[in-house]
């Protein structure tokens, strides 16, 4: 599950030691990741479920197993940074994560939105509503931390 990178990302002094917070980020990149956001769900997990569809409760019982939410990309780029100590090469890593994101922002949904939401399972069709304040906001925070460092 996803919850794990806040263990990483919040700025209060992560409760983990430098090994175990680079281990979350490399199994959340791995595990997790996509173009578009974390998955809230393991793809090799049971319970998986890697399209957002069907009648309401089909839809209800896919958003935590599997649904990939676009927000948790900021807590993400925000651990990826962290773990990497804000390097130039890490920064230009972020950035191409955001990419897909950005694309999708200028033309995938309602222009200058992010959806709330994508399946879990390629080509991470976007569902939900298609204007997501709280996943524009995040693209847009770790955006900013993926500059280029000013001297």
């Amino acid at each position: 599950r996803p919850n794990q990178i806040f263990a990483v990302s919040l700025p209060y002094g992560p409760p983990l030691t430098g090994r175990q917070q680079r281990a979350v980020v490399e199994t959340v990149e791995r595990e997790l990741l996509t173009p578009y956001g974390l998955r809230t769900l393991n793809r090799q997990h049971a319970c998986y479920t890697g399209r957002y569809e069907g009648p309401p409760r089909q839809r209800d019982e896919a958003y935590h197993q599997g649904t990939v939410w676009p927000w948790l990309m900021g807590p993400f780029v925000e651990a990826y940074l962290r773990v990497h100590e804000f390097s130039d090469e890490s920064r230009q890593a972020a950035a191409r994560m955001l990419d897909p994101l950005r694309r999708h922002l200028l033309d995938g949904a309602c222009l200058g939105s992010i959806s709330e939401i994508f399946d879990g399972d390629p080509p991470h069709h976007p569902r939900g509503c298609p204007a997501q304040a709280w996943s524009v906001a995040e693209f847009i925070r770790v955006c900013r931390m993926t500059a280029p460092a000013t001297p």
